[in-house]
C-alpha cells in the first residue's frame, strides 16, 4: 500500500516495502500494526485457522475457552496500538476490572485476596501475616522504582550492542537485578505464604521465582498501578479487535497458511552494512522469498524484510535454516534454559460455583522443592500446584445460562527436561487435578459436561515451541536485555524477532512491547524512507501516569 492512517490519525505517505509477519500472536499483531500504521505493506501469516497465536480460542457446547493468556495488565500499550490508526482501544474492546487480582489458597487452609487497594491489601496482610505489615510496604515501594527502571525505561528499548547493558547496568545492581525474585522478597517480608504471595507472579512469564531476575518483582507494582483486567468475549475478543484494527489499516491477515522456509536473496552476510543498522543508516537490500501454504513449498511472496513472531528456536532450526548464522543461533539457543511446560485443562460444567474468584492459584505443599522438579526434571512431579480461571465470574457469556466456564494448568517440566508419553497419560492426570480442584468446587467431577486437553507435547506440535516450552527462553539475568535473542538479527538483513523468546519477554505486556521495540528498529534501520513525524510516536516511549486507560467498565 502506499498510504496508511499515521500516528495522529492522518495520512502519511509511506515507503514502498513489503513487510511479513509470521504468527499472529500478541506479538506478531502487535508488529503488524506498527508498520501497517507506518506506511509499509503488511501480510500477517498465521499457521492455524484462528489468529492469535497462544490466545486461541475453543468452543464446545455453547462454552468458549481462552486457550492462553487470561491476565491482561498495562491496558495502555495496547490502547497505544489503536491509537496509531486514529482508534479507541474502548471503541471495540470492552475491558472489565477484575477483583480481587487473583485468590491465592494454600493447602493448609490459609488465604489471600491479593489486589490493588491499599487499605484492602493492608487489612488482607493483617490477617495471614500481622508481623509483615510494613515489611510489605517497604517491598511496594521497591517495587516501584523497579518498575520504573525496568519498565517505563527498558520494557520497549532494544539492547542491540552490549553498551547498552552497560549504560543500565548499575541501575540494575543498585536494585540488586541479580538476586532472585524470592530472594529480594525474602529481603522484606518473613511468612512463607506472603513470599509465595509476592513471588509466584515469575512463573506469570515462565520464570523459576528463585533463578528468575530480581527485576520481574516489577509486576506486582506494574498491578497495582494499572489494575487486571479482562475483555469482555474473552482474550479472543480482544485479538478480534486487533485484528479489525490490522485490517482497517489495509494490512492482509493469511490464516491457515503456515510459513515453513524463507530464503534470503541479496546480500552476502559479510559485505558491509550486512548487520542491518549498524553501519550508520546503510541498510543492504535483501528480498526474503517466503514459502509455505498447505503443501509447505508454495511462494507465498516476496519480502524486503520479515517480523518472526515464530518461536525463537523455530526461527533459525526452520524457517531460515540455511542462511548465513542462523545453525550458530540455533546451537546457541538450546544450551540456553527454557522455561517450564504446561498441561492445560479446559472444562465446563453444568452448574455454577458462586463464590469462585476470577483467578485463583492453589498452592500444593510444597514450593521450592516442587519448582525445582518442574524447571529440571528429570522426572513428572506427584504433586503439583494449580492456577484456576473462572473467566464467567467476570463475563457469565462465555456459558450457557445456569454453567461455568473453567481452565487450570499446572506447570510441568518441559520435555527436554521430562519425558513423559502424554499421550498414554494425560487423561489420569487430568482426572487427578480435578480430584484435587473439589476441594473448592464441590462435586465438580461429577458436573463436568465437555472438556479438552493441552499437554507439552501440543505445545510442541501445534505451536512449534521448542521442546514444549511455554514461554520460550527462560528469564533469567543472564538470558535478559542484550543476553535475550536480540529484536534484530545479527547475521541475516531484514530479520526481525518479536515475542516471547526476544527482549524483553513473555506475558502480554511484554510481548506487545517486543513489537514497539523492533518496530523502532526498523524505522532507525531505514531512516532515510521513514515517514515524516512519524518516528517518536512509534518509537519507544514512557507511559503517562496522569492518563488513566482508556477502557470501559
Amino acid at each position: 500500500m502506499d498510504e496508511a492512517k499515521g500516528a495522529n490519525g492522518g495520512n502519511a505517505r509511506g515507503p514502498s516495502l513489503a513487510a511479513a509477519v509470521v504468527g499472529s500472536g500478541f506479538g506478531g499483531l502487535a508488529a503488524a500494526i506498527r508498520l501497517q500504521a507506518a506506511g509499509y505493506a503488511v501480510t500477517l501469516f498465521e499457521a492455524r485457522d484462528k489468529p492469535g497465536g497462544r490466545a486461541y480460542v475453543y468452543t464446545d457446547q455453547g462454552f468458549t475457552f481462552d486457550a492462553g493468556p487470561t491476565v491482561i495488565t498495562a491496558p495502555g500499550c495496547l490502547e497505544e496500538l489503536f491509537a496509531l490508526g486514529g482508534e479507541r482501544m474502548s471503541d471495540s474492546v470492552e475491558l472489565l476490572p477484575v477483583h480481587p487480582f487473583y485468590r491465592l489458597l494454600w493447602s493448609d487452609g490459609k488465604q489471600l485476596d491479593y489486589a490493588g487497594g491499599a487499605e484492602f491489601m493492608d487489612a488482607q496482610i493483617a490477617v495471614l501475616a500481622p508481623g509483615d505489615r510494613a515489611g510489605f510496604k517497604r517491598f511496594l515501594a521497591y517495587s516501584r522504582r523497579v518498575f520504573e527502571a525496568g519498565y517505563e525505561e527498558l520494557a520497549a528499548t532494544p539492547f542491540l550492542r552490549f553498551s547498552d547493558m552497560v549504560r543500565v547496568a548499575p541501575e540494575l545492581m543498585r536494585l540488586r537485578a541479580d538476586r532472585s525474585v524470592y530472594g529480594a522478597v525474602s529481603k522484606f517480608v518473613k511468612d512463607e505464604h506472603l513470599r509465595q504471595a509476592l513471588s509466584f507472579h515469575a512463573l506469570l512469564v515462565g520464570g523459576n521465582p528463585f533463578e528468575t531476575s530480581a527485576i520481574y518483582t516489577l509486576i506486582p507494582y506494574l498491578e497495582r498501578k494499572w489494575g487486571v483486567w479482562f475483555p469482555r468475549g474473552g482474550t479472543g475478543a480482544l485479538v478480534a479487535g486487533l485484528v479489525g484494527l490490522f485490517e482497517r489499516l489495509g494490512g492482509k491477515l493469511r490464516l491457515a497458511c503456515p510459513v515453513a522456509h524463507i530464503e534470503v536473496e541479496g546480500a552476502a552476510p559479510d559485505a558491509p552494512g550486512a548487520r542491518a543498522g549498524q553501519a550508520g543508516n546503510e541498510v543492504v537490500a535483501a528480498r526474503h522469498r517466503v514459502f509455505g501454504g498447505a503443501t509447505s513449498s508454495v511462494e507465498l511472496g516476496v519480502f524486503d524484510l520479515v517480523v518472526s513472531n515464530a518461536d525463537i528456536h523455530q526461527t533459525y532450526a526452520r524457517l531460515y535454516a540455511g542462511a548465513p548464522g542462523a545453525d550458530v543461533k540455533r546451537r546457541r539457543l538450546e544450551r540456553m534454559d527454557w522455561s517450564m511446560s504446561l498441561f492445560v485443562l479446559y472444562f465446563g460444567t453444568n452448574r455454577r460455583y458462586p463464590g469462585t474468584a476470577h483467578h485463583s492459584v492453589l498452592f500444593g505443599p510444597r514450593y521450592r522443592e516442587l519448582l525445582r522438579e518442574v524447571f529440571h526434571g528429570p522426572d513428572l512431579p506427584d504433586d503439583f500446584s494449580l492456577y484456576l480461571h473462572a473467566p464467567t465470574v467476570t463475563d457469565p457469556s462465555l456459558a450457557p445460562e445456569g454453567c461455568e466456564t473453567f481452565y487450570v494448568l499446572a506447570p510441568v517440566p518441559h520435555l527436554g527436561n521430562a519425558r513423559v508419553d502424554w499421550a498414554a497419560y494425560q487423561e489420569e492426570y487430568a482426572d487427578r487435578i480435578l480430584a484435587a480442584l473439589e476441594r473448592h468446587l464441590p462435586d465438580v467431577r461429577k458436573h463436568v459436561v465437555t472438556r479438552r486437553i493441552f499437554t507439552p507435547r501440543e505445545f510442541e506440535s501445534e505451536l512449534g515451541a521448542y521442546q514444549g516450552s511455554a514461554f520460550s527462553v527462560a528469564p533469567q539475568l543472564g538470558q535478559s536485555a542484550y543476553f535475550r535473542p536480540h529484536n534484530r538479527d545479527e547475521r541475516i538483513p531484514g530479520l526481525y524477532i518479536a515475542g516471547a523468546g526476544t527482549h524483553p519477554g513473555a506475558g502480554v505486556p511484554g510481548v506487545v512491547n517486543s513489537a514497539k521495540a523492533t518496530v523502532a528498529t526498523i524505522l532507525r534501520d531505514h531512516r532515510p524512507d521513514r515517514p515524516a513525524g512519524l518516528v517518536s510516536s512509534l518509537a519507544p516511549t514512557n507511559h503517562d501516569d496522569t492518563k488513566p486507560p482508556a477502557v470501559a467498565a
